[in-house]
């Protein structure tokens, strides 16, 4: 590991004790703090997470989040009413920004996400996580509110698999973490670059672009470090993260698609065939499938009319 990480690693890595919520708040003063959920088919989860950010954040005591917002993604299930009915503000993704068509993918959501937010800090939290504790929301926007050259901070948690401890996170180990080691060594120090719960300035947030599917995490991440510097980036220790586990040839798509990220950010040059195939049994044997790898980018949204003249307004 470089030394200048093993330094970042002592000054900029925290854990969530670090910052009881009595010195948060007196430090939030007239910041805006908006928490985002992207959320798709997540009926399940989402209801609970909504209900802990309201009653334990958004009270008269502990009024930390100014702003909760579910943005759903064309959900099937009943994910816009159970969040609603939780408390949250409820967006639909093909409602923001109408002149763009759509297209799937987490990173399109966190992107439109800007335009129907208003906070200073934007904390993105994803919506199928278990035993949910506002830890994940307080532990990453303490140290926006409390170090003024903090820009970005993820974070970092154990993983379980089943009944296996530290066996999650398969496609960060595999695949992102050899990546940024290899051509991000300055990264090396993330323990979950690919997590999905992060919190940010705005004034960052809307500087990057955003690859529209599972490349999201990765490329912030990336351009924030080339945008900021590393030691404005950072790292809480929020306990134990239970989600939802994904199939192997889903986590192949998300690995293609976290490799063509990083290619682009390494050369910008173009893939000869960005597509993955892969192998079903079916009953002529195993039969090819193949699914086009996420490339499309959004770029930042300073650059789009319609948030600029937002934010004149």
């Amino acid at each position: 590991m470089l030394d200048e990480v093993e330094r970042w690693l002592t000054r900029r890595s925290w854990s969530v004790t670090d910052r009881p919520l009595e010195r948060i708040l007196a430090a939030k003063r007239g910041t805006t703090v908006s928490v985002v959920l992207p959320a798709l088919n997540e009926e399940a989860t989402v209801g609970a997470i909504v209900s802990v950010i309201r009653r334990e954040l958004m009270s008269d005591a502990v009024p930390l989040v100014d702003e909760l917002v579910v943005i759903d993604s064309g959900s099937t299930d009943r994910t816009a009413e159970v969040a609603a009915a939780a408390g949250a503000r409820v967006v639909a993704r093909d409602e923001i920004l109408p002149r763009i068509p759509a297209v799937p993918g987490k990173g399109e959501v966190l992107w439109r996400s800007l335009m129907v937010t208003g906070g200073d800090v934007v904390c993105f939290v994803d919506a199928d996580l278990r035993d949910f504790s506002a830890d994940f929301v307080s532990g990453i926007v303490g140290p926006l509110l409390t170090e003024p050259d903090v820009h970005l901070v993820k974070a970092m948690y154990d993983r379980p698999l089943g009944d296996a401890p530290g066996q999650g996170g398969r496609v960060t180990e595999l695949v992102a973490r050899p990546l940024l080691n290899l051509h991000w060594p300055r990264l090396a120090g993330f323990v979950q670059p690919l997590g999905g719960e992060y919190a940010a300035r705005r004034s960052l947030l809307e500087q990057l672009p955003f690859p529209v599917g599972y490349g999201v995490e990765l490329g912030l991440l990336v351009d924030a470090l080339h945008t900021v510097g590393l030691d404005a980036l950072a790292q809480v220790d929020v306990g134990v993260r239970k989600h939802r586990h994904q199939d192997g040839q889903a986590l192949g798509r998300m690995a293609a698609a976290i490799y063509r990220t990083a290619q682009l950010r390494l050369s910008r040059g173009h893939l000869v065939r960005p597509r993955l195939t892969q192998f079903e049994r079916d009953e002529t044997g195993f039969s090819p499938r193949t699914y086009a790898v996420d490339t499309e980018e959004r770029p930042p949204m300073l650059e789009i009319a319609e948030y600029a003249h937002r934010r004149v307004a």
